[in-house]
């Protein structure tokens, strides 16, 4: 068998047991798919790779010209209930259609077996590269390297598919998924050796067993809930003709939802099979032992993926999964080699199938009975000695992207965004500032902030189908680069040295929790109309919650009433520090009201959408932070009377004002932590250049010993802080919102005080200059100050943590 084929390539002619009546086909194509009444003939070859549902290449010419169809049908015979649904398979590849996930574009299904005697489904054909060698010996060490990449980048874009977005909420049971895998693979393998097949094992009986004494609880291991391909490898993977680019993604019989470890892990059997040395070059199984130069190890590939999709390591559970796909290997060669003895198996040479029975099962064996197959932690790539929270070799490169950004293009221009902000013309947005949005656009440092588990339904608010002007690719570019809250710490930080740098990446507040809020909780028309410019930056947008006169920290005590008068809503309230409503941008404001002022303490609360521009809406003043009013992003008082907006504007339903609330609040308010922490350093490099070069009673100001231990102690606390920061980010991944409110708590009472002492240190060395808006200090200085409050007021976090301990301790009597 060759290393590699194109799609052509691999067909022959027709099996003698899948002949079908081509007249029947081209006149249900003829009434089925538009446009194929010019063609006049359609000639059939089938596909010899694969050994499942038999798969043809359909060429149909006529006076129109020529195009190629593929068609997957059913086997003909008796077979395995629930086996050959290409019902499912349409349904999957339909769904998938206009999400990241490369697939090709179907036409039709047919359920009806009396058009060529069994169901089938017809799609395009996509010419390109199929790799049958997972060695790939024909490649030279980067493009080894590229093609594993792009098939890691693939599986991830398949496990981060929104399913009940695309319409696949009930393709499958998503519960127990391992315990039903186990089940159902020993059914099919009982099935396929009953009445005496000689490919019964005992050793396999054995394997059952061990699999189903040892399911991992489904929330152990970074098991993440969704779309399960069940089949993907490399082979199954059609890739461009010349460049290391996925086209399309096929053979989707086995899909279904499900835990996603157990499909990563059947990805890497080639790994697992290469360990053992199996070769079955007829079958698709021939990995060198010994990877090739640029192949990237187990270790290194599995990491890719979980860097990628943001789940954790897997080692603890990883044996379990291989062992399982080894089973499944076996169940499923089982039932080939059954239908090879009825004479209905479409693989070329199946007199193999039975010897790979044997080595499946020992391999598998194998593996149960050895210690681990995983270090116990993840590895970094091209860094040693790596531990804890350090960033992936993936956020170096893009921290490092982003130093280089702020190097090259924030720091040399805060001087001339500074000048306008505080001219009298500072409510205008400065040429330069929408300048570098387009270079951060086009260096994909945009909505870096989006999280990993969004980055799909955000890609597919900014895609428009048909007429739109915004294709695949360019949405793709949009939404960031599939960060977990963890990895966005570390890039989040480096934002946080400027208070222009943000806003200039579209990962600023409260634009980023409004847009989030949107992407959660927003209708599909919300989306398209607010969250879409919000995501191109084309719009800004404001939060208005907090009111002049109650203790907004309690948010049950807001009085801005939002009440429904038939099709509209009515708003009238008096709101402050809504910021970034004197942004000449400013289009949206996302209110939070009564809306049942009788409902339960935390259900009265609604969230609305309400345009800036709506009659009504009266922006009465800016408001100043220590003498800066934050131009020309700022933060309003604003008066709302008789705000009319339609009932549609209403996020997710009356009641759920809190519910959105505590769904924005985590993720987003962490962001300011991180972003402190970054204010923190730039304030330490600030003091240590400045001690550095100033001379005062004859020496540096770095050369008094009361320089030195301050510089000391404030380092020791800024690594503190960031570890305390870094651990609630990876609460937060781990655990979600919940689990990790005590963690969040800390941080936010954490990260300003250490910000604050930083600052106020490094304004003291800078001296008069300090206190002035020549540095960036003191503006710095009154941001961090600010979020003592904005974020939360200290009070309510440390009540936070204080109940939490007692909880604890009550639980320990």
């Amino acid at each position: 068998m060759p290393s590699q084929a194109t799609t052509t390539s691999l067909v022959r002619d027709v099996h003698s047991a899948h002949v079908l009546n081509e007249v029947a086909l081209l006149k249900y194509m003829h009434e089925t798919i538009p446009g194929c009444g010019i063609y006049s003939e359609v000639s059939l070859k089938q596909f010899g790779h694969g050994q499942s549902n038999p798969t043809y290449l359909v060429n149909a010419t006529g006076s129109g010209g020529r195009k190629m169809f593929v068609l997957r049908k059913k086997p003909p015979g008796v077979l395995l209930p629930g086996a050959h649904a290409v019902d499912r398979e349409y349904k999957i590849l339909a769904a998938l259609a206009n999400t990241d996930v490369p697939v090709p574009k179907v036409h039709c299904l047919c359920m009806d077996p009396s058009v060529i005697g069994t169901p089938f489904y017809i799609m395009d054909h996509v010419q390109g590269r199929l790799f049958l060698n997972p060695s790939l010996p024909d490649l030279d060490p980067d493009q080894r390297k590229a093609i594993y990449s792009a098939m890691a980048q693939t599986l991830a874009a398949i496990h981060k598919v929104n399913v009940d977005a695309v319409g696949l909420g009930q393709y499958g049971r998503r519960e127990n998924y391992c315990k039903r895998q186990v089940i159902t693979w020993a059914r099919q393998y009982h099935a396929s050796t009953a009445d005496g097949n000689p490919a019964r094992d005992p050793k396999v009986e054995k394997l059952i067993d061990w699999l189903k004494n040892n399911v991992p609880a489904e929330d152990a291991g970074g098991n993440r809930s969704g779309i399960v391909h069940g089949d993907f490898r490399l082979d199954n993977l059609i890739f461009h003709p010349t460049e290391p680019k996925v086209l399309a993604v096929i053979d989707w019989e086995l899909s279904t939802l499900g835990n996603q470890m157990a499909d990563i892990a059947y990805n890497c059997l080639t790994y697992q099979l290469a360990v053992s040395k199996i070769k079955f070059p007829s079958l698709g199984y021939s990995f060198d032992s010994g990877h090739l130069p640029g192949i990237p190890s187990l270790e290194e590939y599995v990491s890719q993926y979980c860097q990628t999709t943001g789940v954790p390591w897997p080692a603890s559970t990883w044996k379990f999964y291989v062992a399982l796909a080894l089973f499944r290997s076996t169940a499923i060669w089982a039932g080939v080699y059954k239908r090879m003895l009825q004479g209905n198996s479409s693989a070329q040479r199946s007199e193999s199938v039975r010897e790979a029975l044997l080595h499946f099962t020992n391999i598998a064996v194998s593996v149960v009975d050895s210690s681990s197959l995983l270090p116990e932690r993840e590895p970094q790539i091209g860094r040693s000695n790596v531990i804890g929270f350090e960033p992936s070799y993936r956020v170096q490169k893009l921290r490092q992207q982003i130093l280089e950004f702020m190097d090259k293009y924030v720091y040399p221009n805060e001087e001339v965004l500074n000048k306008l902000a505080l001219s009298d013309r500072r409510w205008t947005v400065h040429p330069k500032e929408e300048e570098l949005k387009k270079v951060a656009k086009a260096a994909g440092l945009w909505n870096l902030w989006i999280p990993v588990d969004s980055a799909a339904l955000a890609s597919d608010v900014l895609f428009e189908d048909g007429s739109g002007t915004q294709n695949r690719d360019d949405a793709n570019r949009l939404v960031g680069a599939g960060l977990s809250n963890l990895d966005y710490a570390h890039v989040c930080e480096v934002l946080g040295r400027s208070v222009w740098a943000p806003q200039l990446l579209n990962c600023s507040a409260p634009d980023t929790g409004n847009m989030e809020v949107l992407l959660r909780y927003g209708s599909p028309e919300q989306q398209k109309v607010w969250l879409k410019p919000l995501l191109e930056g084309e719009i800004r947008s404001g939060f208005a919650m907090t009111e002049p006169d109650v203790a907004s920290s309690d948010a049950t005590n807001i009085e801005c009433l939002i009440k429904r008068e038939g099709n509209e809503y009515v708003i009238n309230g008096r709101k402050w520090w809504t910021s970034g409503a004197m942004d000449p941008r400013c289009r949206l404001l996302i209110v939070m009201g009564k809306t049942n002022v009788n409902a339960a303490l935390h259900k009265q609360q609604s969230m609305i959408l309400v345009p800036l521009q709506a009659p009504g809406v009266t922006v009465v003043r800016p408001l100043t932070v220590y003498g800066f009013d934050d131009a020309p992003h700022g933060h309003a008082e604003i008066i709302f009377e008789n705000v009319r907006v339609p009932v549609s504007n209403l996020l997710l339903g009356e009641g759920r004002g809190f519910e959105i609330a505590q769904g924005r609040l985590g993720p987003g308010r962490l962001h300011h932590c991180m972003r402190l922490m970054g204010a923190a350093e730039r304030g330490l490099e600030s003091m240590t250049k400045r001690a550095l070069t100033r001379t005062a009673f004859g020496k540096t100001l770095a050369q008094n010993g009361a320089f030195a231990a301050q510089l000391a102690e404030l380092r020791i606390e800024v690594e503190q802080t960031r570890l305390l920061v870094l651990h609630a980010a990876n609460q937060l991944d781990m655990h979600g919102n919940k689990v990790a409110r005590g963690a969040l708590a800390m941080a936010k009472v954490a990260a300003p005080r250490t910000a604050l002492k930083v600052l106020d240190a490094a304004i003291q060395v800078h001296g008069g200059a300090g206190v002035c808006s020549d540095f960036p200090l003191a503006h710095l200085w009154a941001t961090a100050r600010s979020l003592r409050i904005a974020d939360g007021p200290d009070e309510v976090h440390l009540g936070t943590v204080a109940k939490l301990e007692l909880s604890r301790a009550r639980a320990r009597m």
